[in-house]
């Protein structure tokens, strides 16, 4: 195990670039933060380059597994690549992995259009964890789900679901084209009340942005616009609320 003790130190510059979404992608790496979101990386075979972590965890498990390909590194870099304000001392560099991520267009699935709150984003794919959705599908102008703050809020479920980045547009013609029914949750009394809804097998549910929900044209092409009856003065739910609703309409009704 090397040590390293300078935040100016060229492997610590090149890890805290992984903060960007365009060097994880360019990359294809990651940054993954703490005990429990490395432990699940493991469990899913996720492929680890680097460990990097303070001297409390010299004599941890994963350290030892890992000991030629960890560095330890001070309170004060770990600081410096961490993206929160009390870092957890132990991280890993993982490899961007989509092999898993395949549409099969069967079961129910979810797209997120333009949500770009990071913790809504960590938190749907969670709840469709749970949920027993089939998979998440991450469309145009959504957090990236590679982010510090959406992999925590996702506490795991990013290794247990299948998740698949694209254009929201091209994705929905895609389950149209496979005969999948689409519905669009929009907050409208036109709309068709959940309530009112057949669960089917395979369905896609599309979400949108947290202030505006979905454009005109993902509304036009679902085959249906629903809405969930809101029942006292709040105007709207969040999105994120709102996701689990359905979701859990959807498989408890079916």
């Amino acid at each position: 195990m090397q040590q390293i003790t300078s935040k100016k130190n060229d492997i610590i510059k090149e890890t805290k670039k992984l903060q960007t979404k365009k060097y994880r992608k360019k990359n294809q790496e990651y940054l993954i933060e703490g005990l429990h979101l490395i432990d699940e990386a493991l469990k899913y075979n996720v492929e680890i380059v680097n460990v990097f972590a303070t001297d409390k965890y010299r004599d941890h498990r994963i350290v030892k597994k890992y000991f030629d390909q960890t560095y330890e590194i001070t309170e004060e870099i770990a600081e410096e690549i961490s993206d929160t304000k009390t870092p957890q001392g132990i991280f890993a560099i993982a490899k961007i992995d989509e092999s898993n991520s395949e549409i099969d267009f069967k079961g129910r699935w979810l797209l997120l259009d333009n949500v770009q709150d990071p913790g809504n984003v960590g938190t749907i794919i969670r709840t469709a964890d749970a949920a027993g959705f089939s998979g998440i599908l991450i469309g145009d102008n959504t957090a990236d789900i590679y982010q510090g703050k959406v992999q925590r809020s996702m506490q795991g479920s990013q290794f247990h679901i299948k998740i698949q980045t694209g254009d929201s547009h091209y994705l929905i013609e895609e389950f149209l084209d496979h005969s999948v029914p689409v519905w669009a949750s929009e907050v409208n009394k036109s709309a068709k009340p959940i309530t009112d809804l057949t669960s089917p097998e395979d369905v896609l549910i599309i979400m949108g942005n947290e202030a505006n929900g979905l454009n005109k044209e993902i509304l036009n092409l679902a085959t249906e616009q629903v809405y969930i009856p809101i029942l006292g003065q709040a105007e709207s739910l969040n999105v994120a609320i709102a996701a689990a609703v359905l979701m859990y309409q959807v498989t408890l009704n079916s």
